[in-house]
């Protein structure tokens, strides 16, 4: 009878073991969700982003990823202002409709074009960076920028069409342009011996759909810039879509990013 008790207690100490160590397996493995702090290094510089990370992550599946670019006035190196406005905004508004990773990069405030430079060499390290952190999709990439973040998309979009399967293009350009707020000068996208700028871009984005925005009482960056990217892309049978939104000045992002279906479209996009 002794020998049955002491039996028992063994095996009840073992199974109360074993639990206790399987939750704090469980604890050590628990995925942090949330907007992220990151860092990536380029050319042994440092660049700060944030990684947005669903609450229903899960290790047995992959998600989309969104790489959005910020406009001007979020240049710097804290790896935070980028998140104060713009895409962060509509996804702590409405996370349910962002089931992706989402990139939130920063370029420097050193008076460079930053996307189109070592920013946008970051923006896409700290994707590929993410995308092996939190199991991203290679096949379904997304691009968004606004202002100067949509003269980043196009540049990024037209250097590497094979990145991305879909993009949201917010009051961006492509010609030459001085920054309102940052003063930054953005050469042209396309080289000088192009005898249409837009036409250039177009056909190097061609196989990519894109969802133009721009407000048309926009008084920092010309609602020309998107008519006639959206012309020249219709020109030639791209898949693409524009809205202009009316009385809407240069924060044409707000009401866009605010929209549920661009978001649906976009997330249904596969690379071709």
């Amino acid at each position: 009878m002794m020998m049955n008790r002491q039996l028992l207690f063994v095996r009840v100490l073992f199974v109360v073991v074993t639990l206790t160590v399987g939750a704090g397996t469980a604890a050590a493995q628990k995925i942090e969700t949330g907007f992220l702090n990151r860092s990536v290094t380029v050319n042994g510089s440092e660049y700060r982003y944030v990684v947005y990370v669903p609450r229903e992550f899960s290790r047995s599946k992959t998600y989309p990823v969104i790489l959005a670019l910020h406009g001007g006035g979020e240049y710097g190196s804290d790896g935070l202002k980028q998140t104060a406005g713009g895409l962060a905004i509509a996804i702590r508004r409405n996370p349910e409709r962002f089931p992706a990773i989402v990139v939130f990069p920063q370029a420097k405030a050193d008076n460079t074009p930053g996307w189109q430079q070592e920013g946008g060499k970051a923006a896409l390290a700290a994707v590929d960076q993410s995308i092996r952190e939190f199991r991203g999709d290679a096949r379904r990439i997304y691009l968004t920028g606004f202002s100067a973040g949509g003269n980043g998309s196009w540049f990024l979009l037209s250097h590497y069409p094979e990145r991305f399967a879909a993009a949201v293009v917010v009051c961006g350009f492509i010609t030459k342009f001085k920054g309102k707020t940052s003063g930054v000068d953005y050469p042209a996208i396309a080289p000088p011996e192009a005898s249409d700028e837009y036409a250039y871009v177009a056909k190097r984005v061609s196989q990519i759909p894109i969802w133009i925005f721009h407000g048309d009482a926009d008084q920092n960056v010309s609602v020309e810039e998107s008519r006639k990217m959206f012309a020249a892309l219709k020109a030639i049978g791209a898949d693409v879509q524009y809205t202009e939104l009316p009385g809407v000045q240069h924060n044409a992002w707000d009401p866009a990013y605010s929209r549920a279906d661009v978001f649906e479209w976009l997330l249904k996009q596969k690379k071709r």
